[in-house]
């Protein structure tokens, strides 16, 4: 899979909690059965919006085993397995591998964040690659970490030859052609969220995984085939149209409104897991509105 190339929509799937704070993973399966038979292209079990932070190691074991044993033969499974230290990354990446995951999404350790320059990063993600059985990619959410990977970085490291690419969450447009600048065509870089869906498109990314492909992967891949199409104004169109959208459930109301866009949506979103809080009465009215707004519902 070293020269694999990217192309198309993956959710960073959420994870259906029950109302005492159980993983549903009857509603997990659910979700995914529904998603195979959209355009995705793959899957991301254990992202930033599957809570992953708030899961043991138990229950992450069982949803990449889920997700590798009900994805459709068509869709790739990559787990987002990046710890704080190098040897928990290893063993956990690992594990994914022997489970069936045909990649790891790597985090960038974060708690020493005043540490985490771009010599411990090298260090940090070299070391992984050379010591896990799949593929890995860089994850940069500075939103989340407060660390961001700087170009000089992502560079150095798109020449190792276990180093697929990376999910850039940033939300910053020149930053993202600045990594797309400094890479080979071969180096997966990927855009972390469905805000810059469209202006990554314009600057040759192929892949996106999006929190807003959960409740919306059809709008999501929709874009992208109009655009390679070469409807840009529809493809553009689409993209303004879903983009309140995408800011209520990643931004406005958090992961407890990406959860109730799912469940708008015909999925299972279920409860987020304390201390997350479900959203008021209140809120899911103003979301419902904004999913009415942009012809959703």
């Amino acid at each position: 899979m070293s020269n694999f190339q990217f192309k198309g929509v993956i959710p960073p799937m959420v994870t259906p909690f029950k109302e005492n704070g159980d993983v549903d993973y009857d509603a997990f399966v659910h979700n995914i059965e529904k998603w195979n038979n959209t355009g995705l292209t793959g899957y991301l079990v254990l992202g930033s919006n599957s809570e992953t932070c708030y899961l043991n190691r138990q229950e992450k074991e069982e949803l990449i085993r889920l997700t590798v044993e009900h994805a459709a033969d068509d869709k790739f499974v990559m787990a987002g397995t990046g710890l704080e230290s190098i040897r928990q990354t290893i063993e956990l990446t690992n594990r994914a591998a022997s489970l069936g995951a045909k990649s790891a999404l790597i985090l960038t350790p974060c708690f020493f964040g005043s540490s985490m320059d771009s010599n411990a990063l090298i260090d940090y993600f070299t070391q992984v690659a050379d010591h896990v059985d799949i593929p890995v990619l860089l994850y940069n959410v500075p939103k989340f970490t407060h660390v961001n990977i700087e170009a000089d970085a992502v560079q150095k490291l798109a020449s190792h030859p276990n180093i697929l690419g990376m999910k850039d969450s940033s939300g910053n447009v020149l930053q993202l052609a600045a990594y797309k600048r400094v890479t080979p065509d071969s180096f997966n870089v990927m855009v972390g969220t469905a805000g810059a869906w469209y202006p990554a498109l314009t600057l040759g990314i192929k892949a996106g995984v999006h929190a807003l492909a959960n409740c919306c992967p059809d709008e999501c891949v929709k874009i992208q085939e109009l655009f390679d199409g070469g409807d840009w104004e529809g493809a553009r169109d689409l993209y303004q149209r879903m983009f309140p959208v995408n800011g209520a459930v990643t931004g406005t109301y958090g992961i407890a409104g990406l959860k109730y866009g799912c469940d708008l949506m015909g999925y299972k979103g279920g409860h987020v897991r304390s201390p997350l809080q479900s959203l008021t009465d209140e809120k899911k009215t103003a979301l419902r509105n904004i999913f009415e707004s942009a012809g959703l519902l």
